[in-house]
Parts: structure tokens; C-alpha cells; sequence
């Protein structure tokens, strides 16, 4: 629905009564500027006005376009509001000191939330994240009013750049920022401290010897707790042990016999010599020793 629409319809919202203020003395500036243009033979249209405006200099220059938004209920702009009062002739504190009153109301202050403080970062995408944090609790958080605030060491668009991560701050820039947006001292501080992490890296490992003790003993602790199934091996019980006795005396038994075979076997080829006599003692006791080990009992 229009804002016509909405008068008709009684259904407009009702205007503050400071921009009421300020329009009405707009309206009262525009009527007393009808005499000075007849005593210059003109009349006072809103052409002449803005005429009058720009012979005052650049920062009045407005058109007469601007000037005629100025009154249709709206609130202008502060320079539309002076430039108005210089053309009319009016005393430009008192459009300021209106303006100021009918902007409060317009526009008043929203509720400001509760100052973050930064947790621990150690990356320089973590510190453009914090600083964003931080704006987001200022009282202003328009990149041009924590710009002014910050003063002249941190432009609005240096500002855009540290925020997006493209550049990294200085220790005084970050200081700057903390204090446009009123983040506190211990916001401040935390930002400052993350600030020099990043700059000066993660600390040197130890290098005393208490040092390494300590480091060996803190991994080992931590071996322990993320490997809870490690455990030692469990005694046998009285059955499995007696088993593995009788293996170990059965093994014991046939490794014996193997050993006097042998010596057998180097006795033999020693009294026969070589020939046909030797090969066949030889394998008569190869034959008694494969005997003899499928004779030997199992476990």
C-alpha cells in the first residue's frame, strides 16, 4: 500500500513529532524566503532556492529537486537540512539541533547486545572471524562510523579489507578497532594476545631434559588413555601350563635321540669308509632314525 494509499485508508503510521517539528520549520524558512526574492524581483520557487544554496559554496550545492523532498515528509538528509536553512536564510545551528532531534526519533538507537570477548585462535582467518564478532556488538557497527571512531590510522576501506581477511593488522590497528567499537579490556586483550600467537608461531619444543621427561610421559599417558584395550597377556591356569610342560619334555626327549643317532650315524661312516657298505648302513640307521621319531610319542 502507497503512503496516499495508507492517508486515505487511515491507516499511516503516525509520524514522530520531531520530524514534525523540523518539516514545520522548513515550511516557516520557505515563507520567510518569499520576501527576500520579491525584494530581488523574483519569486521563491524551489529553482531559486537551490540557486541560493550553491552561491553559498560546494558543500551547499543541492538541486531544486532535493529541496522539495525536503518538506514531503520524509526525513532529509542533514546536508539537505542546512543547505535548505542557508538558502532560506536560517540559522543553521537550529537546523542541525532539529535534524539531530527528528533523527533520534526516526532512527532510534537499537538495543546494543552484550560485549563478545574472543576465545582462543591461532590463525589469521580466526582473528578476521573475532574481529567480525566484535563489530557485531558495537554501539555503530557501519564500517564508516568505526572508521571515524577508530580514527585516522584505519579507513572505512582498510576496515572492509581486515574484516574480509584480506590483510592482516597491525597491533595498533586492532587496538584502534577494539577501542571505535567498545569492546572492553578484556576483548582488547584477547585480541592482542591471539594478534602475537599468530605472529610469533607455536612455542619451540623443550629442549632440558626435565623437558623431554615430562613430553615422553605426557604421550605415554595419552597412549594409555586412547588404547584402554591394551592389556597383558593373562597367566595360563594349572591345565594349560601342565600341557605345555609335557610338550616342552616330549620335544626335549626326541631332540636327545635325534642327537645320539647323529653320533651313531658319524660313527658308522667312520669304521666303513666309503663304498657300497657305508651307503647301506647309512641308510639302515636313516631308516631306524625316521623309525624311531614316528615311534616317538605326541604331545
Amino acid at each position: 500500500m502507497t503512503r496516499a494509499a495508507a492517508r486515505r485508508a487511515g491507516q499511516e503510521p503516525k509520524e514522530p513529532a520531531e520530524l514534525a517539528v523540523l518539516r514545520g520549520w522548513l515550511r516557516g524558512r520557505k515563507s520567510a524566503a518569499v520576501a527576500m526574492a520579491s525584494a530581488e524581483g523574483r519569486r521563491a520557487t524551489y529553482p531559486y532556492l537551490a540557486e541560493r544554496a550553491s552561491a553559498a559554496g560546494t558543500r551547499y550545492v543541492v538541486s531544486a529537486c532535493t529541496l522539495r523532498q525536503a518538506l514531503d515528509g520524509r526525513l532529509p538528509t542533514l546536508r539537505t537540512t542546512v543547505a535548505f536553512a542557508r538558502a532560506t536564510g536560517g540559522d543553521e545551528a537550529t537546523a542541525r539541533r532539529l535534524w539531530a532531534a527528528a533523527d533520534r526519533a526516526v532512527h532510534p538507537p537499537r538495543a546494543r547486545p552484550a560485549p563478545y570477548v574472543p576465545g582462543r585462535f591461532t590463525t589469521r582467518a580466526g582473528l578476521a572471524r573475532a574481529m567480525n564478532r566484535v563489530r557485531d556488538t558495537a554501539p555503530d557497527t557501519t564500517l564508516r562510523a568505526i572508521a571515524r571512531l577508530a580514527g585516522p590510522g584505519l579507513c572505512a576501506s582498510a576496515l572492509s579489507r581486515l574484516l574480509a581477511g584480506k590483510q592482516f593488522p597491525t597491533a595498533v590497528q586492532l587496538t584502534a578497532f577494539a577501542a571505535a567499537c567498545q569492546a572492553g579490556d578484556e576483548a582488547t586483550a584477547a585480541l592482542l594476545a591471539g594478534h602475537r600467537h599468530i605472529l610469533n608461531g607455536p612455542p619451540p619444543p623443550p629442549s632440558y631434559p626435565c623437558g623431554v621427561v615430562e613430553l615422553a610421559e605426557e604421550r605415554r599417558q595419552r597412549d594409555e588413555a586412547a588404547r584402554p584395550w591394551l592389556a597383558a597377556e593373562p597367566e595360563p591356569d594349572w591345565y594349560d601350563q601342565q600341557r605345555r610342560d609335557e610338550e616342552e619334555a616330549a620335544f626335549q626327549h626326541r631332540a636327545r635321540d635325534a642327537e645320539a643317532l647323529l653320533d651313531e650315524l658319524d660313527d658308522t661312516g667312520q669304521h666303513t669308509g666309503p663304498g657300497p657298505a657305508a651307503a647301506d648302513s647309512h641308510s639302515g640307521l636313516e631308516g631306524l632314525l625316521s623309525g624311531r621319531f614316528r615311534a616317538a610319542p605326541g604331545p
